[in-house]
């Protein structure tokens, strides 16, 4: 298991595979630029702090935006030295934000280990709470992931086994809480044709949080399952999701039959948000849906 000793330290094969950066980068960078000084143990093998581990991170990031690697070490010794780790602020940084819940996760998330990505998610959730939970665990995993998949560290088996896991937790979670009788409603929906729910699933979990009664349609319904389904159930408001712009390129008619559907009733509100959804309407809101990416828009 990668997760550090008792005392707070990582292995360099643990940085290397949390970082993706080979131990021979590592040993390079830490040796040729100064940027941080691993302890030993007794029988002279490196160990490695948690802040080690996000100077390296930052320093990968900072070469990935551009810079050189002596430009990214100068940048990175003008670093405070209290945690958070922060850079010149001008500078954006992504890896702030990770605690060894996530660390723990992406090493087990590689290696497609199910089990133990699942036995995490309830050690933190258990921890920390369903609100903390969410904002430092989840969503910074799930980025992560993400990360990795778009620069090809990951392969579509590791980030598809990773974000799986990570819905089916979270639809334990939403099954099991406890609601008000007069709680009201919320229903969450994939466009048909989009396959990423992770994102709904998040947006539910906000509204549980201030005690609506959630539930979610699976990701790419058929063409005209959105709408018997809230025929039938009658939320009070209505969340369609689109993370990429496959549903309005797929079928341009949908999304037209769904505003026409909103339009007809007037009495739910239909909001639809996601990356795709608003890039799609940047220039061209729908009639009667309401495109945000803000919950608190909706809330």
């Amino acid at each position: 298991m990668i997760h550090s000793d008792p005392n707070g330290w990582y292995t360099i094969q643990q940085v290397a595979d949390l970082t993706g950066l080979s131990k021979q980068v590592i040993r390079k960078w830490e040796e040729r630029y100064l940027i941080i000084q691993p302890s030993r143990q007794e029988n002279g093998y490196r160990i490695y702090s948690t802040k080690d581990v996000h100077i390296l991170l930052n320093m990968k990031l900072l070469t990935e935006q551009g810079h050189t690697v002596k430009q990214a070490s100068t940048l990175i010794k003008d670093m405070v030295d209290d945690p958070p780790i922060l850079l010149d602020k001008d500078i954006s940084i992504e890896y702030e934000y990770l605690n060894e819940y996530v660390f723990r996760l992406l090493e087990k998330g590689k290696h497609c280990d199910e089990l133990e990505l699942n036995f995490i998610l309830k050690q933190s959730y258990h921890h920390l709470g369903l609100d903390p939970f969410l904002s430092t665990v989840v969503i910074p995993f799930l980025k992560e992931v993400g990360n990795k998949w778009e620069k090809k560290e990951w392969d579509e088996f590791q980030e598809s086994v990773s974000s799986l896991v990570v819905r089916d937790f979270l639809v334990q979670i939403r099954r099991n809480y406890q609601y008000r009788e007069n709680a009201p409603f919320v229903l969450g929906a994939c466009l048909p044709y989009e396959q990423h729910e992770v994102p709904v699933h998040l947006v539910l979990m906000q509204f549980m949080l201030k005690g609506w009664k959630t539930q979610l349609i699976g990701a790419s319904p058929a063409p005209g399952a959105i709408e018997s389904l809230v025929l039938k159930l009658k939320p009070d408001v209505v969340i369609l999701s689109a993370s990429t712009t496959t549903p309005f390129e797929t079928d341009s008619q949908i999304i037209k039959s769904l505003d026409q559907f909103a339009e007809n009733h007037k009495e739910i509100q239909f909001y639809l948000g996601g990356y795709g959804a608003v890039s799609y309407f940047a220039n061209n809101q729908p009639r009667a849906i309401k495109v945000t990416n803000s919950v608190e828009d909706i809330l």
